[in-house]
């Protein structure tokens, strides 16, 4: 597994920054399975969410990578929920979405159409894998949510000076814009999957899972019961687990398998 760190001037964030990336390509001649596995199909790329607190890093097994024949993308977007927020150096939904496919379609030749690129993330990753895939469907042809933070409906109408144990109103307001709106907006993943529809565009395919005991599960099953009511097909799956790293390291096989199997 060839790895990579590329440190560039990023347009979106207004100034130096990098993202990180492994490459499946690197394949030992002494093992000629290993050669036959890698030449088997082609190569795709999967864009990897971290989630609140965390940073670019790769949580998936490099085995499932070589079987697959895929190129991970792994960006940094700080607390910043993959969303372009109010202020200057804050476009992270433009970072993902555009500046850094347009990087890796000149620079590696992949990622050029939504077949064969992808979209995955785990809590305010997920956030961001499903609404980066929703916000750009001719880009990401498949999207997996795990343990979305799905928290659109949780901080409307929050007030300034508001606090709900995870972040305070200004920060929420930076992200997601005006909160007395915000459900009413793009920045809902509910609202860009009518406006799909209505406009009779191709949605990206969508995996979600999620543990029965995290604190997210009421809105992971929220968005499944609206995705079923606009008659969305999508891939929905609960099991045992919480909030950790435990949960999502357990499902990862099979949001692989569903995506490049």
């Amino acid at each position: 597994m060839a790895t990579y760190e590329i440190t560039l001037f990023l347009n979106a964030l207004r100034r130096q920054g990098s993202f990180k990336m492994v490459i499946p390509n690197d394949v030992r001649a002494d093992i000629p399975a290993a050669e036959d596995a890698y030449h088997s199909r082609p190569m795709k790329t999967l864009f990897l969410l971290h989630g609140y607190t965390g940073m670019a890093g790769n949580w998936v097994p490099e085995e499932l990578a070589m079987k697959y024949n895929f190129a991970i993308v792994m960006p940094s977007v700080e607390n910043g929920f993959y969303l372009d927020g109010l202020s200057t150096g804050h476009a992270y939904e433009t970072l993902v979405a555009e500046e850094l496919v347009d990087y890796v379609r000149r620079t590696f030749g992949l990622a050029k159409t939504p077949e064969e690129t992808y979209i995955m993330g785990l809590s305010m990753g997920g956030f961001g894998a499903l609404h980066t895939a929703l916000a750009h469907p001719g880009t990401f042809g498949k999207a997996v949510g795990m343990s979305s933070a799905l928290i659109v409906h949780g901080i409307a109408h929050m007030k300034p000076g508001e606090d709900n144990g995870v972040a305070n109103y200004d920060y929420y307001h930076e992200c997601f814009g005006d909160l007395e709106t915000v459900e009413e907006r793009d920045t809902n993943p509910e609202v860009l999957v009518k406006k799909l529809k209505a406009a009779g565009e191709k949605l990206p395919e969508i995996f979600m899972c999620c543990g029965t005991e995290d604190f997210l599960i009421e809105p992971n099953r929220a968005l499944h019961a609206f995705l079923e009511s606009e008659g969305v097909e999508h891939v929905y799956r609960e099991g045992p687990g919480v909030h950790d790293m435990v949960f999502w390291s357990s499902w990862v096989p099979a949001a692989v398998e569903w995506m490049f199997g």
